[in-house]
C-alpha cells in the first residue's frame, strides 16, 4: 500500500506514437487536504475510490489505497466532490523494464503533459526516454489534487 512514484513534465508528444494503450479520465476530489486526499475516478469504463497520504521527504512514496467501484457510483460521488474536476488522456508507454504514464490534461490544465514512473523503491534505476524532461516530483504544484484548485493555465 505505498506508492513510490517520480514525475516528469514531456518535451514532446512523441510518446503518442510508442503508447500501447490511451484511456480517458475523469476525476474529482472528495478531499484534496494534502495529508489525506480522497480520489473519485472514471477511466473508460471502470470506477475507483483512492485514498493516498502526505508525501515523504523527497516527494516520492506515500501511503495509497484503492478501490474499485460501480460507474454509477462513481458518477454521484462526482457530483459530491469539490470544485475542479480533472480531465485528462492517459497514455501508457513501456520503456525498458517500466511502463510510464503519460497525462495529457484538457479544459483548465489545458497544455500540461506530465509522465509518471513507479518504482519499487526510491533508489531503483529506470530507463528515460527522449521525451522526458524536468522531474517535477518534490513539486506539489504537480499532483492533480493541487491542479483541481489551482489549474495550470492560472500559473
Amino acid at each position: 500500500m505505498l506508492e513510490i512514484e517520480r514525475k516528469f513534465l514531456v518535451t514532446s508528444d512523441s510518446y503518442k506514437k510508442e503508447a500501447f494503450s490511451k484511456k480517458r479520465i475523469i476525476q474529482g476530489y472528495l478531499s484534496s487536504n494534502p495529508e489525506r486526499t480522497v480520489r473519485v475516478r472514471i477511466k473508460e469504463n471502470k470506477a475507483y475510490l483512492t485514498i493516498k497520504g502526505s508525501s515523504n521527504a523527497s516527494g516520492m512514496s506515500r501511503f495509497e489505497w484503492e478501490k474499485e467501484i460501480a460507474v454509477d457510483e462513481a458518477k454521484n460521488l462526482l457530483l459530491l466532490c469539490e470544485k475542479g474536476v480533472i480531465d485528462k488522456t492517459r497514455f501508457e508507454v513501456k520503456v525498458g523494464n517500466h511502463t510510464y504514464e503519460v497525462d495529457e490534461f484538457y479544459g483548465e490544465n489545458e497544455g500540461l503533459e506530465m509522465a509518471e514512473i513507479e518504482l519499487q523503491s526510491e533508489t531503483e534505476m529506470f530507463e528515460k526516454p527522449s521525451w522526458l524532461g524536468e522531474e517535477v516530483t518534490n513539486d506539489n504544484r504537480y499532483y492533480n489534487s493541487y491542479l483541481s484548485k489551482n489549474p495550470y493555465k492560472n500559473w
